[in-house]
């Protein structure tokens, strides 16, 4: 399977802690997880950052006043993808630990998981979107060496 072409930005926002997220997260693995869920081309920023920031963009773009695990800002999907992928570093680290994951096997579902979002996909819409999202994400997990993340 030929994989697509990303154009990746990789960001990390300053935060007590950053360093453990950076090691979690090399880049040429961070294009790995994304590239295994593109269907196209794409130019992908990447940001990590701390719960103020994640909880303000989440205000500002959902109305939901609390930091949320991953952010999908979708600017296009045709001819390339193009996007924002917001993850926040405490809710991803407090996830993974109730999860009983490793940190990295997170950020790599829900770098899948947002990378699909970008792409259109959503489980917002029916059950039966859901699952099928839940399953095109447990695949790609599967693919790239992960157990299924959705398996308690």
């Amino acid at each position: 399977m030929a994989l697509n072409q990303l154009n990746l930005s990789l960001q990390f926002a300053r935060f007590p802690g950053v360093e453990a997220h950076r090691a979690a997260l090399p880049r040429h693995a961070v294009t790995r997880w994304i590239r295994h869920a593109l269907a196209s081309d794409a130019e992908i920023t990447v940001r990590i950052v701390d719960a103020e920031e994640g909880q303000a963009l989440n205000r500002e773009y959902r109305q939901k006043d609390y930091a949320t695990n991953v952010l999908t800002f979708d600017y296009a999907q045709e001819p390339v993808v193009m996007a924002d992928l917001v993850l926040c570093a405490p809710v991803v680290e407090r996830e993974a630990r109730e999860q009983n994951k490793a940190l990295h096997e997170h950020y790599a579902h829900l770098l899948v998981h947002g990378t699909l979002h970008a792409q259109g996909w959503d489980h917002e819409t029916s059950t039966e979107d859901a699952d099928e999202m839940e399953a095109y994400e447990t695949a790609i997990m599967q693919e790239l060496g992960f157990a299924d993340p959705y398996a308690d």
